[in-house]
């Protein structure tokens, strides 16, 4: 059965994870670019601080949705895709579940051994990792080079959703939003 937009609801996903979608890639997109682009802005701004708290958040939602997302199955893949195309969109998926997870635990980890350590909305969350534990030097090397790779990332899935949408116009973009 159709719905009036022509996207089938067996491949439209339900609005939680529509929901949670937009929140998170809201969130993580300002985030990259607060990190990103934190040397350039005015230090009167303190990016920094906000950008630990946004972080955490991006954090404490996505293991909220991973242990919710594996307990719901996701709708199938649009019969126009090929094979390559859902081993692709797989993949990416899969990258991005990490990413929300890992740049966030990576950033806490080198923030809490640096000199203000890490805060949440103003509180203090600091792990106990001295500034001289190698650990520390991984996660803010880590932290950098993922930021990075996740910004190309996300341009290339925003690239693809609009290929899908304005080019192919296979409904693929219309299964999220």
């Amino acid at each position: 059965m159709a719905v009036p937009d022509g996207i089938d609801p067996a491949t439209r996903y339900n609005s939680i994870a529509r929901a949670v979608h937009a929140v998170i890639a809201m969130l993580v997109i300002g985030n990259l670019a607060g990190g990103l682009l934190n040397d350039s802005l005015p230090k009167a701004w303190d990016v920094i601080t906000l950008h630990q708290s946004l972080g955490l958040s991006i954090l404490l939602l996505s293991i909220g949705f991973v242990a919710w997302r594996l307990t719901w199955k996701a709708p199938p893949y649009r019969p126009a895709l090929k094979p390559f195309e859902r081993m692709l969109a797989k993949t990416v998926h899969g990258i991005f579940y990490a990413l929300i997870l890992i740049m966030p635990l990576t950033g806490w980890i080198f923030s809490s051994a640096g000199k203000y350590g890490a805060a949440f909305f103003g509180n203090p969350v600091s792990l106990p990792i001295a500034k001289t534990n190698p650990l520390a030097g991984i996660a803010a090397g880590a932290h950098e080079i993922l930021g990075y790779a996740f910004a190309a990332l996300v341009v290339l899935h925003v690239a693809a959703a609009l290929r899908h949408h304005f080019l192919l116009k296979d409904g693929v973009l219309r299964r999220m939003w």
